[in-house]
Order: structure tokens, then sequence, then C-alpha cells
């Protein structure tokens, strides 16, 4: 059985997950028609494989691997974020894909390992995101396009976000009848994974009314904080979950509309973006042992995500493509306010602690 490694170590991994939002963000500029250095402005056609599997995934993973507390968990994030790296280093597609595939298999047999110790809905729901990710990614080594494996892509992440709110549900749990209604609505997702885009934005848009009626946020919005921060990203992301299903259900998922660009950024700026606003202050902590005071600047790179990705589904929807392209760098600025802010809470907490021990 091996150890858990130190802090210290899991930093790199962390890095590795960044240098893939930061290209990834980049390149997604450079498809809106933006100048960007290089190397973002050499992989406009790996955006989505940089932000969904060397950010997301090596960051999910590296957060299992420390709740798994298991050496070999790992190579997890090791393997995700070098595949990363090896899309950003121009290195054989084929090699970049076994690595990103090779990650999502190592969190798969974690995630199914916390699943055998502890059978419960919440568990399998997390396992079934893995394995969304894995099949996504073992679609695209076999030479499908990445529009292929985005569906998969798209049940990796939501799946997994769902299965860590159900966790947290236990505080105030689901009724039976809920229980089988969420159950439903993973099946009709994993069918519209596979089948149908339609059938996928009906299960998200189900998803989302299910999360809005039974998190836990609805309560704690009423109170302050970080609390209260966390709660508001938390519903705001849901109803952006929501409008991304209702896009899917009329319009599909056809790849080079404006709907296809709505429907995503919805989901994964507006839904994902805004569940790593909330818990940043979480995982931060967790992962590196570093402690993340709450300020209310938090709310700063949250509404002017919410704003910037208003202006650019108007784009969208009214065929503005200036609109969608400013919306579009405003979405950048967004995410780059946030990892300012949270380096400067980290700061703050820092000088906050040295300030109290010299007191002492």
């Amino acid at each position: 059985m091996t150890r858990d490694i130190p802090p210290a170590l899991r930093l790199p991994l962390l890095i590795l997950g960044f240098a893939s939002l930061i290209v990834g963000v980049g390149a997604g500029l450079l498809r809106l028609g933006w100048a960007v250095p290089r190397p973002a402005a050499d992989l406009a056609a790996f955006h989505g494989p940089l932000m969904v599997c060397g950010f997301f995934g090596t960051v999910i993973a590296l957060e299992r691997a420390v709740a798994l507390g298991r050496g070999w968990a790992y190579f997890g994030p090791l393997s995700a974020g070098a595949g990363g790296l090896a899309l950003i280093l121009g290195a054989p597609l084929g090699a970049a894909q076994a690595l990103l595939a090779l990650g999502s298999a190592v969190l798969l047999a974690g995630s199914a390992s916390v699943f055998l110790r502890q059978r419960a809905l919440f568990t399998f729901t997390l396992a079934a995101g893995a394995a969304s990710w894995l099949a996504g990614n073992l679609l695209w080594l076999a030479g499908l396009s990445v529009h292929q494996a985005v569906p998969w892509w798209i049940g990796f992440l939501v799946l997994t976000i769902a299965g860590e709110r159900l966790e947290l549900s236990r505080f105030l749990p689901p009724s039976p009848t809920a229980q089988r209604i969420f159950v439903a609505v993973l099946a009709g997702q994993t069918f519209g994974m596979a089948l149908s885009a339609h059938l996928l934005g009906a299960a998200l848009l189900a998803l989302a009314a299910w999360l809005l009626r039974q998190d836990i946020a609805r309560r704690t919005v009423k109170e302050s904080g970080l609390t209260r921060f966390i709660a508001v990203c938390l519903l705001s992301g849901y109803v952006w979950l929501a409008l991304a299903g209702a896009i899917m259900l009329a319009a599909g998922l056809a790849p080079g509309s404006f709907a296809y660009d709505a429907a995503l950024h919805a989901l994964m700026l507006g839904f994902v973006f805004s569940m790593v606003f909330g818990h940043a202050p979480i995982i931060f902590p967790a992962v590196l042992r570093v402690a993340v005071p709450y300020h209310p600047g938090f709310y700063a790179p949250l509404a002017l995500l919410h704003l910037s990705l208003l202006l650019r589904l108007a784009g969208d929807a009214a065929d503005a493509p200036g609109w969608r392209s400013l919306g579009g760098l405003l979405n950048a600025a967004a995410l780059a306010l946030f990892i300012l802010g949270t380096i400067a809470a980290v700061v703050r907490g820092r000088l906050r602690k040295a300030a109290g021990n010299r007191r002492s």
C-alpha cells in the first residue's frame, strides 16, 4: 500500500494543469479572432482538449488523489498534466492522447476503488464521471474527432460536479423519490452522451432543476461570508447548466454553429467555472495546505464571468461576431482576475499568519 505524497510535490502537478488552462484560453481567443502569442497561436484546434483534459482532468484527478491518499493515484494527474504539456510542446498527437487516456484510466481506478469500499449513489456518480472521461479520451485516441468526444467530456465534468454535490447532500439527504429521479436523470444523460445531443440537453436541463431544488446551497445562500459566496456560485452555475441544456435540447450540438458555442460555453464557463470559483477556497487548502481567506473581492471575477458570458451568448444569438469576440476576451479576463485574486488571498493569509506569530 503506497503512501500519500507531501503538498510540496503536488504543486508541480497543479502547475501542469494551469499551463493547459493558460494556453487553452489563448487558443480559444485565437479562434475568436484575437492575436495571441505562441504556443497558443499554434494550438487553436486543441482548445477543448487543453481545457477539459489538460486543465480540468489534471485538477480533478489531483483532488481525487489527495482524497484517496494513495501514491499510485497521483499517476492520474501526472499523466493528464503530461498529456496537456505534450499537446503544448507539439509532441506526436497519439502520445498526448495516450497520456490523457492513461490519466483518466487511473482516475477511474481510484473512483472505482472508493465505490467498492463505500457503495453509495454519490460514489457511483463520481465513478461514472471518470468512466465518461475515459470513454471520450479513448474515442479521440481511436481516431474520432474532438467533437465526437465532447458529449463524453461534458458527462465527465457534469457527473463529477453532481456527484460531489450529492455527497454534500448527506447533511440534507434527498428523499427516496428525489434519489430515484436523480438515477433516471443519470440514465438519460448516459443515453444522451451515446446517442443524441438533444437527449443529453434534456438530461442536463432536468439535472439543473434537480440541483436547484435539492442542493443545500438554497439554504446556505442566506448566510454570510464564504458560505454565502459558495452558494451564490453554485446557484448561478445551475442556471447556466439549465440554459446549456435548453440550447442543446433545442438545437443539438452541430460543430461550428452559434448554438454549439453558446451551449458549450454556458456549460464550461457558466456552470463549471462557477463551481471552480466557489470551491477554490476549499480545494487549495486541501491540496496544497495553504489558506485562502475569504474576501468580498471574490465576487468581482464571478460577476465579470457572468456578464461577459451574457455578452458572448448575446453575440451568438444575434449573429454578432464582434459581441461574441469581446465576450470571449472578457471571459479570459474573468479567469485571470480569479487566478490573481486567489494568489492575493493566499498572500494575505500568509501575512496574517506571520503577523499572528510575531504577536504571540
